[in-house]
């Protein structure tokens, strides 16, 4: 199924016209049906006539709610811009329009609406030449204009037909395994719970599984999944979804949250972008300026750090590094939007390179503006070791959907990582899992750290429990393993059991506990047959020194 999502003017008759083609206005909300203006996303759907699904996104188009229109509007697949005969291009039209340009939809028809308004063919000629002239710098110059009226419903097959002729070499959303759906509606369904609503996009979802929402880390699961109000047990990406969620509350999840597999993301608050500044603002773009992000369904505060320039003109582009107020989910490729606060205005938008940055760029560093600028490129070889710092931990298959390179290029790449130390190809023939060597080193030290913190909290005992370790460590199973093996094969602790301790760490008893327990080992050899009990024991050099004589091995409990 694809998604269109409308744009336009207000009263240009964008809902009118959805109504025309699917029997269903748009609009839900009283106010917005008394006052004949849309004011929150309308969600509709048809099938067009060679069998195409679509979902429709309508958006509002008064500016007071072009935020609402933002939240809605990042995940199309499509546009259908529309403007009326009558008026011809508005304001919001434009900012519209450069909205779309900046998240680069390129796919999209305009409708000119209202058409039964106008008497003057002449009229509707110089219309369309404006309409020509205005989309000839943008993503859509080549986007067919076709005339309708929802009134008399003039137009509306060839409007159709169109569509249909343009979405023919819309290609499929691909399926990565990592789902994610930015959250557009949330609400609370009658004697079933938690609704969510987004676009899916990067994987597959279906019912009974395991679900979160990020940032606040919030987990559910599953409980149904929903199609334009058809029951599914599995929907794929590309399609817009209701899910009905178990184990989380509604007020528990807001619009612009991310649900996903557990584990899949993780919320950052710092973003390395490029950034297309809108020729039309009138004030330059200055470091450190306060804006808000628009990110798929989320909006949040965003401060501006500009890396290669003390400020932007208009009309320029340049790197950027955004640090955020609250934590958003973002991915490699991810197109956003920054608005000025106060006055409210569009001020461009661009493309995430890099959604976890390690640090806090060093303005005008040559090194750091070379290798986003690279990335940013395309660059094969730097978009591999994203892919790689992104995934953390996966399969060669995982790998190679996520950086959307040709399978044989990257692989020669791979294998020019790995001869270079750069990356690493770890665990068994059948199960194994690529990494950069950056990360594998983080997670050897993490584990080591975790371990030595342990025996200073806990000097009387002999080892932590392995169990205990990779709990802390939120590692998956098998590379857990595979970094206790290499640890242990390395040389740096010592596995005795269930129980893994440093090399060189010993209990170190005082002098006071060593007579504590020179006395009761003496009771045990003063009379081998009536042992001390354990609760004797205990009693006479307290738990911790008794727990440790056992993982010493100089006693042995044989019962409780």
């Amino acid at each position: 199924m694809y998604i269109i999502g409308t744009a336009g003017h207000v009263d240009h008759g964008k809902s009118t016209l959805i109504e025309a083609i699917t029997g269903t206005h748009p609009d839900r909300l009283r106010e917005e049906r008394e006052r004949e203006m849309s004011i929150v996303l309308g969600f509709d759907s048809f099938q067009l006539p060679d069998g195409k699904g679509i979902s429709i996104v309508d958006v509002p188009g008064h500016r007071d709610f072009i935020e609402n229109m933002l939240s809605g509007i990042g995940s199309i697949d499509a546009c259908l811009l529309v403007i009326a005969a009558d008026e011809g291009v508005m304001p919001q039209t434009r900012e519209h329009l450069d909205i779309l340009d900046l998240l680069e939809v390129d796919q999209g028809l305009i409708a000119l609406t209202k058409t039964d308004l106008v008497d003057d063919p002449d009229w509707l000629d110089l219309v369309e030449v404006e309409v020509r002239d205005l989309i000839s710098t943008t993503a859509l110059k080549d986007a067919p204009i076709v005339r309708v009226s929802a009134k008399t419903k003039s137009g509306i097959e060839d409007l159709l037909n169109t569509l249909s002729t343009v979405l023919e070499d819309q290609p499929e959303r691909p399926d990565l395994g990592r789902p994610r759906i930015s959250v557009d509606r949330v609400f609370l369904m009658s004697g079933f719970g938690s609704v969510v609503t987004g676009t899916l996009l990067d994987g597959s979802l279906q019912v009974g599984e395991e679900i979160e929402s990020l940032p606040g880390e919030q987990s559910g699961r599953i409980r149904g999944l929903q199609n334009h109000h058809q029951e599914l047990k599995m929907i794929g990406p590309g399609n817009r979804v209701a899910v009905n969620i178990s184990g989380i509350e509604n007020k528990e999840i807001n619009r612009g949250d991310t649900l996903t597999h557990p584990g899949d993301y993780q919320p950052t608050r710092r973003l390395d972008v490029s950034f297309k500044f809108l020729p039309g603002v009138d004030k330059p773009l200055k470091h450190d300026l306060e804006t808000k992000l628009f990110l798929g369904a989320d909006e949040t505060r965003a401060r501006v750090r500009l890396l290669g320039v003390d400020q932007l003109k208009p009309g320029e582009d340049a790197l950027l590094q955004l640090e955020v107020d609250d934590p958003v989910v973002a991915v490699r490729g991810d197109r956003y939007i920054l608005r000025r606060p106060s006055p409210s205005e569009t001020l461009g938008g661009g493309v995430v390179i890099d959604p976890h940055p390690p640090d806090r760029h060093k303005r005008f560093d040559k090194d750091i503006l070379r290798r986003l600028e690279s990335i940013s490129d395309g660059d094969p070889a730097d978009v591999l070791v994203q892919a790689l710092s992104r995934a953390g931990f996966a399969p060669w298959k995982e790998i190679l959907e996520i950086s959307g390179l040709e399978s044989e290029t990257a692989r020669n790449i791979l294998d020019q990582l790995i001869g270079d130390g750069i990356a690493l190809e770890l665990g068994k023939k059948s199960k194994k899992f690529l990494t950069l060597k950056s990360i594998w080193d983080s997670t050897l030290s993490g584990l080591d750290a975790r371990i030595g913190n342990y025996h200073q909290e806990y000097p009387m005992r002999a080892g932590m429990a392995l169990e205990e370790l990779k709990s802390q460590s939120k590692l998956e199973d098998r590379i857990f393993r595979e970094a206790v093996n290499h640890l242990v094969q390395e040389g740096d602790v010592i596995q005795a059991g269930p129980y893994i301790r440093m090399k060189d760490f010993e209990i170190q008893f005082s002098a006071e506990h060593k007579k504590l327990i020179k006395n009761l080992l003496d009771q045990f050899a003063a009379n081998p047959t009536q042992p001390p009990s354990v609760a004797d024991c205990k009693a006479a050099v307290g738990e911790d020194i008794y727990n440790a004589l056992i993982a010493l091995e100089e006693l042995k409990q044989l019962s409780s």
